[in-house]
């Protein structure tokens, strides 16, 4: 069995640990990833389903998780055989629609007042749109919009019913200690929040 030591790493530093250690692999096999950190586990869990691997996880102490993984011989032939560049997407296939990036709750430089309110006024301005983004991703500070209390949080649900999809920085919502707050969208990985970005046919960085 392969062992993979993550810990006190980010995303998406233990995914792309775990598909190396899999490239190494001879054959059918089992992988142990060690990581810190319940987002961690929830990305490599989700990775692991959508490839068809085998996967379970147990929390082995304080800040200490276990991620087992078993894969035949063809899915560690189909992880040998894909192209290196399947890590950061092809930057020639642009398949997706438009994404909007926020990173802070405010928009623009200068007043910190002026910067609320502008943010506030372009998603609302965004949620009247006749053609909405594909993709929202919220990351460090702009994870704060996605949570309980916030201004702009009606506006990000008429668009999820609309069918936009919004994603909040597993990192980020651990950083500022607050997951449990947000109450639109799903929680996401900077792996998830790089591959839309590089598929996006437009990006929008408010």
């Amino acid at each position: 069995m392969i062992k993979v030591d993550s810990m006190g790493d980010v995303c998406p530093v233990p995914i792309v640990k775990t598909k190396n250690a899999i490239r190494e692999m001879d054959g059918a096999g089992e992988l142990e990833i060690f990581v810190d950190n319940e987002t961690s586990v929830q990305n490599l869990t989700k990775m692991a389903r959508q490839k068809g691997y085998g996967v379970d996880s147990s929390k082995l102490g304080a800040a200490r998780y276990r991620v087992h993984m078993t894969l035949t011989e063809d899915q560690v032939a189909d992880m040998k055989t894909a192209p290196a560049a399947e890590e950061v997407c092809d930057v020639t296939r642009k398949t997706g629609g438009t994404v909007v990036a926020i990173s802070a709750g405010t928009m623009g430089s200068g007043s910190e007042e002026l910067g609320k309110i502008l943010m506030k006024s372009f998603l609302f301005a965004l949620s009247q749109q006749e053609e909405l983004p594909e993709y929202i991703l919220c990351y460090n500070g702009g994870a704060y919009l996605t949570c309980e209390g916030s201004d702009s949080l009606e506006d990000l649900k008429n668009m999820e019913a609309a069918g936009v999809k919004i994603i909040t920085c597993g990192t980020c919502a651990d950083f500022y200690k607050i997951k449990d707050r947000v109450q639109v969208g799903t929680i996401g990985n900077m792996y998830e929040i790089v591959e839309k970005m590089m598929q996006a046919s437009d990006v929008i960085r408010p």
